[in-house]
């Protein structure tokens, strides 16, 4: 008795363009890759970390057209015509600059692995929610796994950003 033959259906590449920190990138991808993996694999920026693959960590967050969203769930193809923003493109972000110098300061990280989706994260909670306390900065921070600090410097960096921006309003323009 033969073995049976397995008839697999053949994975289609596709080509597409995608605007990424500002960039065009034509890429020639698998319609199933997912954006966390075009980013790193095919865009060459590995700041967005791939945990979980499922969502609920964090670690892949991105912005999309200004919105924080996990890459690591939608396919690349789904995001022709957006604008994807990923931790390399806020180098010189004013904000960005604040929260790395709070997570420093107020020992955020440790193994590093969480930080670039909390960075993401932390941003769209000091321009979205510029009067966000404690409590409603750990809701927003739900979606935001990290096994190493526990949290409170992280929350407490972010309270000091919020802080400084609201001492100082021309921070805030």
């Amino acid at each position: 008795m033969s073995a049976p033959e397995l008839n697999f259906p053949e994975v289609r590449a596709t080509r597409i363009d995608l605007d990424v920190n500002g960039r065009r990138y034509a890429l020639e991808i698998e319609d199933r890759t997912h954006l966390a993996d075009a980013l790193r694999d095919h865009c060459g920026l590995t700041a967005t970390h791939i945990g979980c693959e499922h969502g609920v960590c964090g670690a892949c967050t991105v912005e999309i057209d200004g919105t924080p969203q996990r890459s690591c769930l939608q396919s690349a193809v789904r995001f022709v015509g957006k604008a994807v923003r990923t931790l390399e493109a806020f180098d010189d972000d004013a904000v960005m600059a604040q929260l790395r110098a709070a997570f420093t300061a107020e020992h955020a990280l440790q193994c590093g692995y969480c930080t670039p989706g909390m960075l993401m994260t932390a941003r769209d909670i000091v321009l979205r929610l510029p009067d966000a306390d404690e409590a409603r900065i750990q809701e927003e921070l739900a979606g935001n796994l990290c096994r190493c600090t526990g949290y409170i410097g992280i929350v407490r960096a972010i309270q000091r950003v919020l802080r400084e921006r609201r001492a100082q309003p021309e921070l805030a323009a």
